[in-house]
């Protein structure tokens, strides 16, 4: 085990400049760098970039195309119409899933999750909403869950259009499809947790699909550790023709949605702004996804969703769950709403597949594969983890739960500034429960992360006060 730091390692160390601790506990400058990955990244393991290789472009492709070949997949569409409307879509990725099914050894397991939604602002009539969920159970800790979703209705400049073409190649066949992907690559293997593949609808007439996912999952008591919503991950090219292949949005709150008031307090008086547990899970996206295993680079959004919008990552925020958005780097708002037309001086829009580029698409679903398959093999986030202030002291006593997995082998502590967004050293601790640092809670952020026997870390856990 490292011995702890001191004081005097970190203060010379800080006055240096941004410090890297050494193994012997001694204080190395290390030039602070965009480019530099943080000290908690994880390189990717064999099994994972052999995963990563299977996510095929042309098959995105295809469940693009297909998709849109239903013509409209409005949530008001017809629902018993073999070829058109919103039934056909759910029909069709129903028999995909349970093709992947097939190849997992019952591990994976494929479903239609329907109910008749009341009338709402941009529900006229009441309307039977339905999911398309496979869920893939984990071999080791199951009760452990991650979810990933896309929606497949679709829409044109007028909302209530149920019947124009909506061909939602970008918005959101491109989201549906990276699940799909997913799913296949996956049902094969043999993650340790659960995860959920989800394709929802009801989410341009407000969210409704996502929000009974969220809620059957919260009713039934379900750990949710993560959640990802793929929407709009379709195309590289912003509307003044500008491109950026390389870099994939995520979108990720600090206040939690779902704080109560003593929550809010507990916030204020420690400072927790940016250390929500949705803050933890993209600091982790990025110590798995932003490498050359993907060739990603994961640009984290300090903000719940874009201005005017939103995605069905906010009904899990608003239970509780750490959820966060992936969205393409700059958008196209030509290919996105809009009726399909050619207007008067030849500029066409509508939200067709040839303004999606594909071979981006699978390198976002890499992203989320490096995320979620990571997030299923490593430990949990650690439960209760606490910063001692019973007394007043100059140094800190950290205190968490053992977690439950089997190959756990024990944690490691982080810190960083106040003001860095990363953490930024690293302590091994061993398998306890408790740790005191040499250095005062008053002046940097700590957290706590889990290891396992194949050295895989979990998200870091973000400690609250205890008196």
């Amino acid at each position: 085990m490292r011995p702890s730091p001191t004081r005097r390692t970190v203060l010379t160390a800080t006055a240096a400049g941004a410090a890297a601790l050494t193994a012997t506990g001694t204080a190395e400058a290390a030039p602070a760098s965009a480019d530099r990955p943080p000290a908690t990244a994880q390189r990717p393991t064999r099994e994972l970039r052999a995963l990563l290789r299977e996510i095929d472009a042309a098959r995105i492709e295809a469940t693009v195309r297909r998709l849109v070949s239903f013509g409209t997949r409005h949530t008001l569409s017809v629902q018993d119409d073999p070829d058109r409307g919103i039934g056909a879509a759910r029909d069709w990725l129903l028999a995909e899933l349970n093709s992947y099914a097939a190849a997992s050894g019952g591990r994976m397991t494929a479903e239609l999750q329907s109910y008749v939604q009341e009338p709402a602002p941009r529900i006229p009539t009441p309307t039977k909403i339905t999911n398309v969920v496979a869920t893939l159970r984990g071999s080791v800790t199951p009760e452990r869950v991650y979810v990933v979703s896309g929606h497949y209705d679709s829409r044109v400049t007028d909302v209530m259009d149920a019947t124009s073409d909506a061909p939602g190649a970008d918005d959101d066949a491109s989201g549906v499809a990276v699940v799909l992907e997913l799913a296949r690559v996956m049902a094969k293997r043999r993650p340790a947790s659960t995860i959920v593949f989800a394709a929802v609808a009801g989410e341009e007439q407000g969210l409704f699909g996502s929000a009974y996912l969220a809620q059957q999952l919260k009713a039934a008591g379900t750990d949710v550790q993560g959640m990802f919503t793929n929407d709009i991950v379709g195309s590289a090219t912003a509307d003044d023709g500008t491109r950026d292949p390389y870099t994939i949005r995520l979108f990720t709150e600090g206040v939690p949605s779902s704080e109560t008031p003593e929550q809010a307090a507990l916030r204020r008086s420690v400072g927790g702004e940016n250390d929500s547990a949705t803050r933890q899970l993209a600091r982790f996206v990025r110590d798995v996804a932003d490498n050359d295993a993907t060739g990603m680079r994961v640009r984290v959004i300090y903000r719940r969703d874009r201005y005017l919008r939103g995605g069905d990552h906010i009904p899990f925020l608003e239970r509780g769950y750490p959820a966060a958005r992936f969205t393409e780097p700059a958008e196209d708002f030509a290919h996105q709403h809009q009726d399909v037309r050619v207007d008067d001086i030849g500029k066409q829009y509508g939200d067709l597949p040839e303004f999606c580029d594909f071979p981006f698409t699978a390198r976002v679903a890499k992203v989320n594969a490096a995320a979620l398959w990571t997030l299923a093999q490593a430990p949990g986030t650690p439960r209760n983890p606490r910063v001692i202030t019973s007394n007043l002291t100059n140094s800190t006593s950290l205190t968490w739960a053992r977690g439950p997995e089997p190959d756990l082998v024990g944690y490691e502590v982080v810190w960083r500034e106040t003001t860095s967004p990363e953490w930024t050293h690293v302590l091994p601790v061993g398998d306890a429960t408790t740790h005191e640092v040499d250095l005062s809670k008053d002046n940097v952020f700590f957290g706590v992360r889990a290891v396992n026997r194949s050295g895989l870390r979990s998200p870091v856990a973000f400690p609250s006060p205890q008196s």
